[in-house]
Formats: structure tokens, C-alpha cells, sequence
């Protein structure tokens, strides 16, 4: 369990220097210079994955709530939505008219889609822990871009069309690996 929660405290701490701490990001920046920054953002993100997935794989489940009998199926939709909001963040989308941060906002209803469809320790700390990362980073980037100018550049209907079919094989390429992945199976 703990390698699991220091992989969510690694990944939400590094992703929220920029909008909460910009200060201290820049003299870390200025420090060791804009390459070297990177490469150690990348670094760290890349350890907060293997903790969160070797923390997941080694944490016993034990249920905190019981959830819906629905959840499940409602997860299985949310998910496609998720792929599509994340996939939206990419490049002109219709969708970014609407949303302002199709990414985090992806992330989010993944995150809320699990914790309807699992009620364990585990879930709770790892999709609750990205959730609320997700919902922190939506409001303190709005709060630091200010007013909300939607992008002028819109995609072609076919180019939304090309989405929701990556999308819906994304979707399908998920659920096929996420035995390999989660040690769940979606279905079944």
C-alpha cells in the first residue's frame, strides 16, 4: 500500500509544481537548465507509474463501501468518454469548445468510473488519489490562465469522426490488456 500511495503522492506533487508552485519549478529550471529539468520531471513521473502499478499489484483488496450494482456498467461507459476527453486534449476537437481541459477532465470520469465499479483500499487511494489530483489541476490552471478564450481552431467533421474511432479502438485495445494490466478482468 505504501508504494502505491507514494506513487499517486509522486505523480500529483510533480504534476501540480507548475500551477501551484510555478517559483519553485522556474529556480529549479533556471538551476539545472530546461533539458535537465525535463528529463527529470520524466524520471520521476516514470518511478510514480512503477510505484502505482507495482503498489496496485502487491496491495491485498479490502472493501471500504459496496458499490452500485450499476457502477460497473456505468464505468464501462465512462470509460469510452474518458478516452475520448483525453483524446480531444491532442488537437482540434469540437469538444475543446465545450471543455476547457478535455485531459483532466478525462482523467477524471476515468477516476469516477472506478470508484463506482471497485469499493476496495486500493482503488480508493489510486483512482481517488488521481481524481482528486485531476480536479485540483483543473482549478488552479484555470485560476493561473485566466478568463477561458476557447480555441478559434476547430476540427472537420471527419477528423471528429477519426477520433471517436481511435477512441473506440483504444477502448477495445483497454479492455482486452487490462487483465495484464490491473489483474482484472473488465468483462467476466
Amino acid at each position: 500500500m505504501e508504494m502505491l500511495i507514494a506513487g499517486v503522492l509522486l505523480w500529483s506533487l510533480v504534476h501540480l509544481m507548475k500551477s501551484v508552485t510555478p517559483g519553485l519549478r522556474a529556480s529549479i529550471q533556471g538551476a539545472i537548465g530546461e533539458g535537465p529539468h525535463k528529463g527529470l520531471v520524466a524520471l520521476i513521473l516514470l518511478v510514480s507509474l512503477a510505484l502505482m502499478i507495482f503498489g496496485w499489484r502487491s496491495t491485498t483488496a479490502e472493501f471500504v463501501y459496496d458499490p452500485p450494482a450499476w457502477g460497473r456498467h456505468a464505468n464501462m461507459t465512462l470509460m469510452f468518454i474518458a478516452i475520448l476527453l483525453i483524446g480531444a486534449a491532442q488537437g482540434a476537437s469540437r469538444i475543446r469548445q465545450w471543455i476547457r481541459h478535455p485531459m483532466l477532465t478525462g482523467v477524471l470520469i476515468w477516476a469516477g468510473g472506478h470508484l463506482l465499479a471497485n469499493g476496495d483500499n486500493k482503488s480508493l487511494i489510486l483512482f481517488g488519489g488521481l481524481g482528486l489530483w485531476a480536479l485540483v489541476s483543473i482549478i488552479t490552471v484555470s485560476r493561473n490562465e485566466g478568463i477561458w478564450v476557447k480555441p478559434a481552431r476547430i476540427a472537420s467533421v471527419s477528423r471528429e469522426l477519426l477520433s471517436v474511432v481511435i477512441a473506440a479502438t483504444l477502448y477495445a485495445i483497454l479492455m482486452f490488456v487490462h487483465p495484464w494490466i490491473a489483474g482484472v478482468p473488465v468483462v467476466g
